[in-house]
C-alpha cells in the first residue's frame, strides 16, 4: 500500500498551504488580513482558499506538530505530566473533562465523558 500526500490534487506547493494556515492559526488574524499579507509575498489567493485549507488540512497539521511535541519531550528526561480531572455542565448535564496536562501547563489531550468510572478513566490513558 503506497502513502500518497495529501496534497496530490492541488496546484498549490505544500508550503504555500502550509504558511497560509500557519498564518491564519498561529497568529490571530482573519482570513482577510491572511489574503491581504500573503501578496506581499507573492502569493495570490482567496480568503475562501485560506478558509478551506484551514478545514482541509488544520486537523493534520495539528496533529503533526502534536506528536513532535510529545516527542520533544519524551526525550528530555524531566518531562512530566499528570490528569486532571474537572467537573463541568454541559447543557445542565453534569460531565467529566479528563485532560492530559505536562510539566509547563500545556494541555496535551481531552476527554470527555458522562460517566466517572475506571474503564473511561483507562480509556483515556
Amino acid at each position: 500500500m503506497t502513502n500518497h500526500s495529501p496534497f496530490r490534487y492541488f496546484k498549490t506547493s505544500p508550503d504555500i498551504i502550509r504558511l497560509a494556515v500557519m498564518l491564519y492559526v498561529r497568529f490571530p488574524l482573519s482570513l482577510r488580513n491572511v489574503e491581504d499579507l500573503l501578496p506581499e509575498r507573492g502569493i495570490e489567493i482567496s480568503h475562501e482558499t485560506v478558509r478551506f485549507w484551514w478545514n482541509r488540512f488544520g486537523p493534520q497539521f495539528a496533529a503533526e506538530i502534536r506528536r513532535k511535541r510529545v516527542q520533544q519531550f519524551l526525550a528530555h528526561s524531566n518531562w512530566k505530566w499528570h490528569l486532571d480531572e474537572v467537573f463541568v455542565k454541559i447543557n445542565g448535564e453534569t460531565h467529566y473533562l479528563w485532560r492530559a496536562v505536562d510539566h509547563e501547563g500545556e494541555v496535551l489531550e481531552n476527554y470527555v465523558t458522562k460517566r466517572r468510572d475506571r474503564k473511561t478513566a483507562l480509556k483515556f490513558l
